[in-house]
């Protein structure tokens, strides 16, 4: 269904007409299935609809300058360009919106996004990458308004880097840098501050990025003159237009229902950006919004008539239907004969994408009710269990919730009963939890062969008489063997570039590795983010440094709406293997702290989350990222930069395993359990606790997400029968998230003599000082009297209370 414009200079009347029929049946098609689609959702056939109304005609002419190569970062309401690029059927249509989890129908999330949110597949079924190069491309949606604006900038980033830096194999991913990055964004969503940051650093690095605001004047049931100032996004940013002296951007206005000026302008923004590697921005003007924001309302309670009246007559698809026919291209009868056979076609696709959703269910649905009907022949429930049967047959549309439902409430009627028949029906309700569970809950992480928990460790070796640098020294040899390695490693933050970071990790890198490799940034924490996942979906291996772990609260929507869910989003078929690189643990001050561990671990399910204790375990863990395709936030200890460790000699090389527990203190009595800067203090308090008696183990995390997969921990306790997590961030946070995966996960409680127990720091932020960092945090003497006081639990007359 997709649309191409004719690349010949002169074409004849006759293919030009055969190509504005193409486009109008297209736009005419879109149009029908956001008609038919908001009738299944308001009739309970579907969940909730969000379409594309009023922007077909600006879309199909942004298609036809859209080329193989280039990615889409959009939002919800693009439905006709996936359509006009040959990536979204009518089928597909009505699949996502009756959310089908067969990947294969429903290419976009295999149900797990709602319809509207689109994608293509830059992997294989292996997780390898395809030729991006040979397909158009468009990175996965996200619901936050204005969330795709950070990472449209690194996918533009991307074509800046494959044409200036030199010895990255391109083949996959980059012809000469020639693709151009475009997004959508409506215009009430250009008021968010993610809009705003990511203009501003696009006009900045100067990349090819042309982004669309689709401007109906209204955010749901809010005007424009509520959203932005003069009402009028593009007046405003005026400011932000090149010129001789100046760069900038170039900026286009142009009517949405306009068809003709709408072809023209996409052809001239493409032009400029792909040639001059400039961000352009095209204001569409005059749109409509034929059903209003979503099938939650009806627009009409807070349009006006006489606003509901322009509508009507300016819609985009009424007005090139009146264009065509005034310059002869089709006559009013011929049309209403085209649009009458397209609404049989788009209700002929509905019915399919239903049949190919429900015919499975309805069959799992009689293999239930079977096992239901014979465990009732052979119960003395029987009554109970034929009338969950009954429930479950009369559902004329059956959801396998329904199934499920029916069949584990069955189980109860027999729960002190003995039969074939039961261990008939336990068996399938199992069996089909390991068939269906995934569909809704794999690919949380990469299952390829490059998963970061496939990489094996490879230990630091060092020469005999190996020198004692700063620990900096060693990321810093490290980070350099990366970048003379890898090609495509790239590093860029606040100051990461000319001074070599705050605490000189990469000092003089960038002199060595070039300023787009090494690069400084301005303070922009989430399009830095932004930055590393567009460019990670390309193909390039970005490292994005967020200066200290108290500013990833700037990026932390990002990280967790868009980084962590890639994968799973896409069930496998889209990655962005980006390393967040950050520093933190046991500052000082309220903005300082460095210790939201509870809040981050809670939302950015599906990146690893690492906490190395030294420099040298940070670079194997960089080391092992770089051989994986997975993304990953690894916290730096900020008071370890001067500290003195042995220079390793196979720098680059060694890697550090994420997932597994290290213990680097064997001990019988209790095991502690910590990570960062904190465990210095835990290893100070185990010496001092040796002299009253007291032989501690210790265990290192290092890896929190994923946490201890062997599983050591539970391994530790069932020798020393005793437990303490020692955690600087607050009570609930991080501690609570260990002591959850000991308890409940390793069924560690079986072994335990005593109350396991937390110690974290007080409720507020730390204090400013030394001082404040004392009375705030865990500190020597708080893990040294919180160990003693569980041995004085144990044994009083051993350890005799302290106070």
């Amino acid at each position: 269904m997709n649309t191409n414009s004719k690349t010949k200079t002169e074409i004849t009347f006759d293919d030009f007409k055969t190509e504005v029929l193409n486009d109008y049946k297209l736009a005419v098609t879109s149009r029908e299935c956001s008609l038919l689609g908001r009738r299944e959702v308001l009739t309970g056939k579907a969940k909730f609809g969000i379409f594309g109304d009023g922007k077909e005609i600006p879309q199909i002419a942004w298609a036809k300058a859209f080329k193989n190569g280039d990615f889409r970062s959009g939002y919800y309401r693009d439905q006709t360009f996936m359509m006009a690029i040959g990536e979204l059927t009518i089928e597909q249509f009505f699949a996502g919106l009756y959310a089908d989890t067969d990947l294969s129908n429903e290419p976009m999330s295999a149900g797990r996004q709602m319809g509207g949110h689109f994608t293509t597949h830059s992997l294989d079924k292996n997780g390898e990458w395809k030729n991006l190069t040979e397909q158009k491309n468009s990175s996965a949606d996200i619901s936050p308004t204005a969330g795709q604006m950070p990472r449209l900038l690194g996918l533009a980033q991307a074509s800046k880097i494959y044409r200036e830096v030199d010895g990255i194999d391109t083949t996959k991913f980059s012809k000469e840098g020639n693709e151009i990055a475009w997004g959508t964004i409506g215009n009430a969503s250009t008021s968010e501050g993610l809009f705003f940051e990511t203009i501003n650093a696009a006009g900045v690095l100067q990349v090819p990025m042309v982004i669309s605001i689709w401007d109906d004047q209204y955010g749901i049931s809010v005007h424009a003159r509520h959203q932005t100032t003069k009402e009028n996004i593009s007046e405003i940013l005026k400011g932000f237009q090149r010129n001789e002296k100046e760069k900038g951007y170039e900026i286009f206005r142009v009517d949405g229902w306009n068809y003709p000026e709408l072809i023209d302008t996409y052809q001239r923004a493409a032009k400029i950006s792909r040639k001059e590697h400039i961000p352009v921005m095209i204001h569409v003007q005059e749109l409509t919004q034929p059903q209003g924001h979503s099938t939650s309302g009806s627009h009409e309670r807070y349009k006006n008539q006489e606003r509901l009246k322009w509508e009507a007559e300016y819609d985009c698809n009424a007005q090139m239907r009146l264009w065509m026919i005034a310059n002869n291209i089709a006559t009013d009868e011929e049309l209403t004969a085209l649009e009458r056979s397209i609404k049989k076609t788009v209700r002929e696709g509905k019915k399919a994408a239903w049949a190919a959703i429900i015919n499975p269910i309805i069959a799992e649905r009689k293999e239930a009710l079977v096992l239901l009907e014979n465990l009732a022949t052979s119960s003395t429930n029987s009554a109970f269990i034929t009338k969950l049967k009954n429930e479950l047959e009369g559902f004329n549309e059956p959801l396998r919730k329904n199934i499920l439902s029916a069949t584990r409430k069955a189980l109860r009627y027999v729960v002190s009963e003995t039969s074939p028949e039961k261990i008939a029906l336990q068996n399938w309700i199992t069996n089909y939890f390991e068939i269906i569970q995934p569909k809704y809950s794999s690919h949380l992480h990469s299952q390829s062969e490059q998963s970061a928990l496939n990489q094996t460790e490879i230990l630091p070796t060092y020469d005999p008489l190996a020198e004692e640098v700063d620990g900096r020294v060693v990321l810093r040899e490290n980070f350099d063997a990366i970048f003379s390695n890898y090609p495509e490693a790239l590093i860029f933050g606040e100051d990461a570039g000319y001074i070599g970071d705050v605490n000189q990790g990469l000092e003089g890198l960038q002199e060595k590795h070039g300023a787009l490799r090494v690069a400084d940034t301005g303070i922009r924490e989430a399009t830095i983010i932004g930055q590393g996942i567009g460019m990670a979906m390309r193909g390039l291996r970005p490292i994005a440094e967020i200066q200290y772990l108290d500013y990833i609260m700037y990026a932390l929507q990002i990280m967790s709406d868009d980084l962590a869910t890639v994968q799973y989003r896409t069930k496998g078929r889209q990655k962005a293997p980006l390393i967040v690189r950050t520093r933190g643990h046991r500052l000082e001050g309220i903005w300082h702290s460095g210790s939201q561990m509870g809040g981050i671990l809670n939302l950015i399910r599906g990146i690893h989350l690492l906490v190395p204790r030294n420099m040298t375990k940070a670079a194997g863990f960089y080391n092992t990222l770089l051989d994986s395709d997975e993304p990953a936030l690894v916290i730096e200890c900020l008071n370890g930069y001067r500290l003195k460790e042995k220079l390793p000699n196979n720098i680059g090389e060694f890697k550090t395993p994420i997932g597994v527990v290290e213990t680097i203190r064997e001990g019988n009595d209790i095991t502690l359990v910590s990570y960062g800067s904190t465990l210095r203090l835990v290893e100070k308090a185990a010496k001092e606790l040796v002299q009253v008696g007291i032989d501690a183990e210790i265990i290192d995390v290092q890896s929190l997400l994923p946490f201890d997969i062997n599983h050591d921990i539970v391994k530790s306790i069932s020798k020393t029968n005793r437990v303490m997590i020692i955690d600087e961030d607050v009570s609930g946070g991080g501690s609570a998230y260990i002591l959850n995966e000991i308890l409940n996960k390793q069924n560690a409680f079986q072994y335990l003599d005593s109350s396991p127990k937390t110690l974290t720091s007080k409720q507020h932020r730390p204090a400013y000082g030394t001082d404040g960092d004392y009375f705030s945090k865990p500190s020597t003497e708080d893990i040294f009297e919180a160990v003693y006081d569980v041995m004085n639990e144990s044994n009083p007359s051993n350890y005799p209370k302290l106070r």
